[in-house]
């Protein structure tokens, strides 16, 4: 199992340099064709038409257009002379809609993170989370602060979830080319000892796919995620793959979660699946 094709989606600003970088890396390592991609819709879907909302279009398109020109550029300038095989692909589209369907044509996603208690405009900007949900394929997300994807020391957090199988299995291709991975649950204190069988099961299965893996299971003192984050540090890691949304993703975006917290907060890269 390899990545063959990787899809990188690009915003119509210029902070997509880490994302592009680690996805320029990515398709070197795995001799990967590299996707880029990006979306902005012009007309407001709730309203309807008319001659007053026909100019703001005629306005707003050609703007739209040069936006999405530019981003394109951005791309073969960051790909020239380290890619051959590369593609752009470009929509008048509502940027998470039109990703998730173009995501057919790949094996891997890279995006960008949410940010934390800022509004996403679905005309114009990615939902990190919604693409989860909708694309099939796992998706890599690269907050601003990573510039690198080494992956040598990668952590799973594991739930015996669906969602975490997924998310593994999905990985392997990274999994595979990492030196150390370790397979985290946290978990509460009267569930550790069937929580490290677990993780060994997966530690076990992950060495029969030729991954260098160990299992640790971790009493919950505290938020998830910050103990994650600790995990990290201690084993150097700069990758964590998760299961995204083991529960009702309406409850965990109200009231919190792994999920959400590694969306808008993490430092490192995630790789998530559904």
């Amino acid at each position: 199992m390899s990545y063959s094709t990787i899809m990188v989606h690009q915003s119509l600003d210029s902070t997509n340099d880490s994302r592009l970088a680690i996805a320029v890396d990515l398709a070197q390592r795995f001799d990967a064709r590299l996707i880029g991609i990006a979306a902005c819709a012009v007309r407001p879907s709730a309203y309807g038409g008319g001659a007053f909302m026909d100019s703001i279009v005629s306005e707003l398109r050609p703007i739209t257009e040069s936006r999405l020109t530019q981003a394109g550029d951005r791309f073969r300038d960051e790909t020239a002379g380290k890619l051959q095989n590369i593609e752009w692909r470009e929509a008048l589209a509502k940027p998470t809609m039109y990703v998730a369907e173009q995501a057919r044509a790949a094996d891997l996603i890279v995006t960008g993170t949410a940010r934390d208690g800022v509004y996403l405009d679905p005309l114009t900007e990615l939902d990190p989370g919604e693409l989860i949900m909708e694309a099939g394929r796992p998706v890599l997300i690269v907050p601003p602060e990573a510039n690198r994807l080494i992956a040598k020391h990668v952590v799973i957090a594991w739930k015996d979830t669906r969602e975490a199988r997924r998310a593994i299995s999905d990985s392997l291709p990274l999994l595979q080319m990492a030196t150390d991975v370790t397979v985290v649950e946290i978990a509460e204190n009267a569930e550790i000892n069937t929580a490290a069988c677990s993780g060994e099961d997966v530690a076990e299965w992950l060495k029969r796919h030729r991954v260098c893996a160990g299992a640790n299971a971790v009493a919950a003192h505290g938020e998830p995620f910050e103990a994650l984050g600790a995990l990290l540090l201690q084993n150097a890691a700069d990758l964590i793959v998760a299961g995204a949304y083991g529960h009702s993703r309406v409850q965990e975006w109200i009231f919190g979660g792994v999920t959400r917290d590694l969306l808008m907060k993490s430092r490192c890269c995630s790789l998530f699946s559904n």
